[in-house]
């Protein structure tokens, strides 16, 4: 899923900067930059088959869980508005390293962490170091390839090394937590920054650029957001200040953006009905996807008491498909447009929705994984035409900052999800994992009917 919502790399103008005389393989770049990206991705889904190994070391409950994946997701998304310009500024090369140093750290930290709270501010600077390795890594393909049709292949292999970490994250996560232990998950990603690192030394070195930040507008767009998932995860009286929180901090966002020469995130595209609807429909597709890995992943563990090994499985049916999916999604919509896979897509994922709420604790894990196919279909055959229809409707010199809105959108709504619904299932699993299937389900109903209503549009416009 994560790899579809980074549009092709002419597309987001990053361009690192200029090249030292001296140009070493670029073969070496592309490696450093696909396993960067790929592992920010596993990390994005290894952990959620870990979880009640987690709760069970430290004696957690369901809202520390819930941080302990939301702390990542949060931070990652974030920073993600601000971190295009960063990688600019300071140059990709050097905001690579940097970020995969930091990264790996913070990756050992987590492993060797003795409780819930230093598990969780390790898994915060995860995803800061992640938001910064994201648009790095694309950037140091993007000065590495400086032929189109040489960098669109390179690009595709960038991608589908995020893809391949997505699909293997949970059966990772089940393999590693059971042969060895849930801090398995992060003592993996050391070797991988090892070699990041070590490939790095023979990459481009890439020099620094002007680039605008919205400083003000990124800490309050922190707090509101940290604020919101605070409220929706610990609820009660502290769950209440932290919503006033997060309304003034959401409202005080608005008005510098309002205000700014150079927002972090633009208002005025929103005016446009195709980037709204884009937006919608990608934060749509992230409630019920990430949200769901989250919630069958204690359900296989907690409720059907299967193994870890067992539950990461279960999974590889559905995101085993995903990229495959994603390339036919990105065939029909430069074939078609976006209209036709957006329209068969959201549907889809609809009745899986709907299929998946007559599951229970008797439910063969087998049927469990076969009816989260259409989900995982429906959701992998939107992603990428709803992509494409927003890099459509905005200008060229836009296009990179609509690609970190559309990015960070669907990361701040999986987030949320996770929180809404981990409190959802904490007061009875069953019966919160159903209301958070037809909260799901009624969401992509909504942004279906948007797309049409865009699509028909679009498509008298032509």
């Amino acid at each position: 899923m994560s790899t579809n919502q980074i549009p092709k790399v002419e597309e987001v103008g990053l361009t690192g900067g200029g090249l030292e005389p001296r140009r070493p393989s670029s073969s070496l770049t592309l490696t450093a930059a696909l396993l960067g990206f790929a592992l920010i991705c596993l990390d994005a889904s290894v952990v959620n088959v870990a979880l009640p190994a987690i709760g069970s070391t430290f004696g957690a409950g369901m809202s520390g869980l819930q941080w302990v994946v939301d702390a990542y997701t949060l931070s990652f998304a974030a920073l993600m508005l601000s971190t295009g310009a960063f990688s600019d500024r300071a140059g990709a090369s050097r905001a690579f390293a940097l970020g995969t140093a930091v990264f790996t750290l913070a990756s050992a930290a987590c492993g060797l962490a003795p409780g819930l709270a230093p598990l969780i501010t390790a898994r915060v600077v995860q995803g800061v170091a992640a938001a910064v390795v994201l648009p790095a890594s694309l950037a140091l393909v993007r000065q590495a390839y400086p032929d189109p049709a040489r960098r669109a292949r390179a690009v595709a292999a960038w991608a589908a090394g995020g893809s391949l970490a997505v699909a293997l994250g949970p059966v990772a996560g089940g393999a590693l937590t059971t042969v060895w232990d849930w801090r398995g998950v992060f003592f993996v990603n050391l070797p991988v920054g090892a070699v990041i690192l070590a490939l790095l030394v023979r990459a481009p070195r890439s020099r620094p650029r002007p680039a605008p930040l919205d400083v003000p507008g990124q800490l309050t767009a922190v707090v509101a957001l940290t604020a919101l998932t605070f409220a929706a995860i610990e609820g009660g009286t502290a769950g209440g200040a932290a919503l006033l929180v997060a309304l003034v901090a959401g409202a005080v966002f608005l008005r510098i953006e309002a205000r700014r020469t150079h927002p972090v995130v633009p208002l005025g595209l929103f005016r446009d009905r195709t980037v709204a609807t884009a937006v919608a429909a990608g934060a749509a597709v992230s409630v019920a996807f990430y949200s769901m890995v989250f919630v069958f992943s204690l359900f296989f563990q907690q409720v059907q008491r299967h193994s870890a090994l067992t539950a990461g499985l279960m999974f590889l049916p559905m995101t085993g498909l995903i990229a495959v999916t994603n390339v036919v999604a990105g065939k029909l919509a430069s074939r078609y447009g976006p209209r036709l896979p957006m329209l068969v897509g959201q549907p889809v994922a609809v009745l899986g929705l709907l299929l998946l709420l007559y599951v229970d604790a008797g439910t063969p894990p087998l049927l469990v994984a076969a009816l989260l196919i259409p989900l995982a279909l429906g959701c992998a055959l939107t992603v990428p035409p709803l992509t494409a229809a927003m890099m459509d409707a905005v200008p060229a010199d836009r296009a990179g900052l609509a690609a970190g809105v559309l990015n960070a959108a669907r990361q701040v709504s999986g987030g949320l999800g996770i929180a809404v619904f981990g409190a959802l299932v904490a007061d009875g699993f069953e019966a919160g994992m159903r209301l958070s299937l037809g909260i799901s389900a009624v969401l992509l109903t909504l942004t279906s009917v948007l797309s049409f209503r865009l699509a028909g549009r679009s498509a008298r416009r032509a």
